[in-house]
């Protein structure tokens, strides 16, 4: 890649001097050398100065029955920095899984640090055209108070 078409600052803040494309993509890479991707710098929640990888919550959230689809962002705390905040859609809209529910559920493989202290409730959650969240939009929909806290 040389660049993105007429926007000199978005280019330099991908490519590094040496010409290295730098994606904001978090991975591990295995003893076989195989990469595998983790999540996004961007999405990384600083809280308390712990690290929080927001894809590790949202896996845990999944494989709970009462939903459908979750996201994990951090949300501004005037103590911690950030906290953890969970937007869920339902699996059965008229029956929502409840926050303690959700909370037990996560506790049993997740530390208490990322276990997230907000929960939300959608009937969507935003993607750009090739899947990936806006997480930027919920947090927004988060502050207008769009979204209705879990109950």
């Amino acid at each position: 890649m040389l660049g993105y078409h007429d926007l000199p600052e978005a280019t330099a803040q991908t490519l590094d001097c040496d010409g290295w494309l730098h994606t904001g993509d978090l991975g591990v890479m295995d003893e076989r050398g195989y990469v595998t991707v983790t999540g996004r710098i961007k999405d990384l929640i600083i809280r308390g100065g712990e690290n929080i990888y927001p894809a590790e919550i949202e896996a845990v959230l999944l494989a709970h029955p009462g939903v459908r689809q979750a996201a994990v962002l951090g949300v501004p705390d005037p103590h911690r920095g950030e906290q953890v905040a969970a937007v869920v859609i339902p699996a059965d809209p008229g029956a929502p899984p409840t926050a303690a529910e959700l909370h037990d559920h996560l506790r049993v493989t997740l530390a208490p640090h990322k276990t997230p202290r907000n929960w939300y409730l959608a009937d969507d959650i935003p993607a750009n055209a090739m899947g990936k969240t806006q997480k930027f939009l919920l947090r927004r929909r988060i502050g207008e108070g769009d979204l209705k806290p879990l109950p």
